[in-house]
């Protein structure tokens, strides 16, 4: 292995493990904790309020050109590392504190996630600009791949594994399971930023005007909201769906985390092949496409009973998984070439407070909708809602800058 190559895979090694870490932490909140309070009996209104926690990450640009101008001093050492083992001991402390409390009562447990994922919304905007300059001679493949595929990986530890310890240890072992895993995955980047760290002088005063006067940040951002209506309204539901099907906790946990993670990590890899052979316009508009079918099954099966819910639920959790991981590796992997690296952390923010603000709001509708109106209803909405952004998409795509079309 060459040296070059040796330090890339040193790079995405390194980040890859903060990957996996930040969604180890929103398997358990999105998938772990929506199916342990539906087990619990709570209502889908109360559950849909765990999309308030991603407030942090829709608003994290307001202070990411705080965070990047602190991490990229105009001489000196890159901050990254502290940044870094900073927001890891705050989340690690939170869910030791999460663990004593126990699921419910609901809002004191909210309270304390929030504070999680304000500090992992800032680990992630140090992360972000880290792996956008680190990796900018490599054209971001090997990047990409460590940012979805660790998604996918920490989203089937935090929702697969978390539920199985849950369903048999208790709340308490499975949240601070959780809490020391999330600490042994952010040790390499800490070595290896630390390590990699040397003085520099830098002329450039990261910003969020001189992203927002760039024509393909612009682009990104409209692309980015089309993108996750499409995909993302009916994300929160798909658990409770299941355990309203008559699962348990623990085979909730078992589809989640095996087939989620199979599923998930096949949907990357093959998107990022197709993406190389088709282009991203391609892959964007054919995820959606595969996600509005999904959708309308699971309408027609919880409102006429075509199919049988106990067959469908399952199917709809892992392929959803492979249909979001197929576009979303495309979709993130433009974010980055999209972003500048001597302002990477901001620039990338904006995309994902794009995508989080978004979730958000169609987080909260979505249990609200689901509640009052039945599954059936629900998912007609999100399918209609999905077929009716491809056309959106398709315009916004239709004539791609040189780097969309790479």
């Amino acid at each position: 292995m060459t040296g070059k190559r040796r330090k890339t895979a040193g790079v995405v090694g390194a980040i890859g493990g903060i990957y996996v870490a930040q969604s180890v932490l929103g398997g358990l909140t999105w998938t772990g904790l929506p199916g342990v309070l539906r087990a619990r009996d709570l209502p889908l209104d109360q559950i849909g309020l765990i999309s308030l926690l991603v407030l942090p990450w829709a608003l994290k640009f307001l202070w990411a050109p705080r965070v990047e101008r602190f991490r990229l001093p105009p001489a000196g050492r890159d901050r990254s590392a502290a940044i870094v083992a900073l927001g890891v001991a705050v989340v690690v402390t939170v869910l030791l504190l999460v663990g004593g409390i126990g699921p419910v009562p609901m809002l004191p447990v909210l309270a304390a996630l929030m504070v999680a994922a304000f500090a992992t919304a800032t680990v992630d905007i140090a992360c972000d600009g880290y792996a956008v300059a680190a990796l900018r001679h490599t054209n971001y493949g090997w990047g990409n791949a460590a940012q979805v595929g660790g998604a996918y990986l920490g989203s089937a530890v935090g929702g697969g594994l978390f539920l199985l310890l849950v369903d048999r240890t208790g709340w308490t072992t499975g949240a601070w399971t959780m809490a020391g895993v999330i600490a042994l995955l952010c040790l390499p980047f800490l070595r290896h930023a630390r390590a990699a760290a040397v003085p520099e002088h830098r002329a450039h005063e990261p910003s969020l005007r001189a992203a927002l006067r760039r024509r393909d940040v612009r682009r990104g951002l409209g692309i980015a909201a089309l993108y996750v209506v499409a995909q993302k309204t009916a994300m929160g539901m798909f658990g409770p769906f299941f355990i309203d099907a008559g699962y348990d906790l623990g085979q909730l946990g078992l589809i989640s985390g095996i087939g989620g993670l199979t599923l998930g990590l096949g949907g990357a890899l093959s998107g990022g092949a197709m993406v190389r052979r088709f282009g991203s316009r391609r892959v964007l508009i054919g995820a959606v496409i595969a996600q509005s079918a999904i959708l309308a099954l699971v309408a027609l099966s919880a409102g006429v009973g075509l199919l049988p819910v106990a067959g469908v639920a399952p199917i709809a959790m892992v392929s959803s998984a492979a249909v979001m991981s197929f576009g979303f590796v495309a979709l993130y992997g433009q974010f980055m070439v999209w972003s500048d690296p001597r302002q990477g952390g901001v620039d990338f923010t904006l995309f994902q407070c794009m995508d989080a603000g978004i979730s958000m709001v169609a987080g909260l509708g979505a249990g609200i909708v689901a509640e009052h109106f039945g599954y059936a209803i629900f998912f007609a909405i999100s399918c209609a809602l999905s077929l009716a952004a491809i056309p959106a998409i398709a315009g916004a795509t239709r004539r791609p800058s040189p780097e969309l079309a790479a």
